[in-house]
């Protein structure tokens, strides 16, 4: 199974390679994924996969160090 942010669930996207002669090949766009630590609302701490995107826009809590 592909890799998958498990925030928004981005997922690799398929296009061309273009060579300057116009072939097209296929290729993968595949998201930037990072595995970092999170803190759910039920205050567990897990690691998860998250895309850039997610992590930049502030969408999951890091956990608190004690």
């Amino acid at each position: 199974m592909a890799k998958q942010c498990s925030v928004c669930g981005k997922k690799p996207m398929v296009g061309f390679h273009i060579s300057h002669a116009n072939n097209k090949t296929k290729r993968r766009f595949k998201p930037n994924l990072q595995r970092v630590k999170t803190q759910l609302p039920s205050g567990q701490v897990k690691r998860i996969d998250v895309c850039t995107r997610c992590l930049r826009s502030g969408e999951i809590v890091k956990p608190v160090i004690a």
